[in-house]
């Protein structure tokens, strides 16, 4: 290859510049061809011969890569090969995008119900729910009994007495009894007998009479003035009824309820219970105690406008887990909520309605609407 490249270059370039294109491309392997002619052995003083015949000489360095030659063009593809073997099944790819629903088939049989699960801890309280439509108004109650009638008036004065009569002459005075027999001389004898009374004398004479003083008038009325002072205590009655009538409708409107003999009322304010409890007994009630579903339903109504929680009367101090009126007496009625009471954190010992109407215990520290009971 470094022969042809030689004689290349002496073709194209001119004759002066030979040598020196010889010598830059063939520089590295005619030093060491030069190296093995200079330093062979001389054979009887004779010049040696050509060196070809001697030992081979150590391998040059291999050479700078040539050129790359002109692009050869491109053959006839050959024909195809034999089908190769069956490859081994690759990897699955990943899953395709929905199709579309196609008509749909029966519905298949329902499957066999699995088992219960484990009871999931209880949820945590959910909040006030909104306020419910207020009830039907209630029917008007029976008319109250008749009262007791009233005290009997004074009776009247009594007139004067008439003068005394004079007194009668003393009748005649009876004849003595007979004086008993004398006993013998010398003792004593015992003493006698008395003697029989004697008859009584004649009755003396019946003085005049005085004059009879006039008669006075009888306390007890006759039937007609009763009846008058009857009618007159009906009216009062009536009266009395209306006026309170009116003043029960003022003191209901506008946050107030009524359920029988008592009245349910809010100021809107929120206290603890402590002070909740003073605010009621100085306006001269106490904090609601509902006794039946109609009292607790009257409060229910009477704190969903404001949609707070209020606190009950009844509390459980005195001992844990039985709540009583503050009264002392146990409960005769209760609505509360699910799981309660609880006594979460061991100080619970007050009672709040929500809302809804349900009760739950808590403490008596925390602020709730102040609600009255009269």
């Amino acid at each position: 290859m470094l022969h042809l490249l030689s004689m290349l270059v002496l073709l194209v370039n001119p004759l002066g510049t030979q040598g020196a294109e010889v010598k830059t491309l063939s520089q590295r392997s005619v030093a060491n061809t030069c190296t093995l002619v200079m330093c062979s052995p001389t054979e009887n003083g004779l010049p040696g011969r050509d060196g070809r015949d001697g030992r081979e000489g150590p391998r040059g360095e291999k050479g700078d890569p040539g050129l790359p030659g002109p692009v050869g063009l491109s053959g006839m593809p050959g024909p195809a090969g034999p089908i190769g073997p069956k490859g081994d099944n690759g990897s699955a790819g990943e899953p395709g995008p929905k199709g579309d629903c196609g008509p749909g088939g029966p519905p298949g049989l329902p499957g066999v119900p699995g088992p219960a699960g484990k009871e999931g801890p209880s949820g945590k309280q959910g909040n006030i729910g909104p306020q419910g439509k207020p009830g039907l108004k209630g029917e008007t109650g029976p008319k109250g009994e008749v009262g007791a009638p009233g005290m009997q008036g004074s009776a009247g004065a009594k007139g004067p007495a008439g003068p005394k009569g004079e007194r009668g002459a003393p009748g005649e005075r009876g004849a003595p009894g007979n004086a008993g027999a004398a006993g013998p001389a010398g003792a004593v004898g015992p003493q006698g007998a008395p003697g029989s009374r004697g008859p009584p004398g004649l009755k003396g004479d019946r003085g005049t009479p005085g004059d009879k003083g006039a008669k006075g008038e009888s306390g007890i009325p006759d039937s007609a003035s009763l009846k008058q002072q009857i009618e007159a205590l009906k009216g009062q009655l009536q009266h009395l009824e209306a006026a309170f009538s009116r003043y029960k409708k003022a003191a209901l409107f506008p946050d107030g309820r009524s359920v029988g003999d008592k009245i349910f009322r809010t100021g809107g304010s929120e206290k603890p219970f402590r002070d909740a409890q003073e605010m009621c007994r100085q306006a001269g009630g106490q904090l609601a105690s509902p006794r039946s579903a109609a009292e607790n339903a009257a409060i229910e109504q009477l704190i969903a406008p404001h949609n707070k929680a209020a606190f009950l009367s009844m509390t459980d101090v005195d001992t844990e887990g039985k709540f009583t009126y503050p009264t002392g007496e146990p409960l005769v009625y209760s609505n509360w909520a699910p799981g309660e009471p609880n006594n979460n954190g061991g100080a619970e010992n007050c009672v709040e309605i929500f809302t809804n109407g349900q009760w739950n215990d808590k403490v008596c520290g925390e602020q709730r609407l102040v609600v009255c009971e009269f």
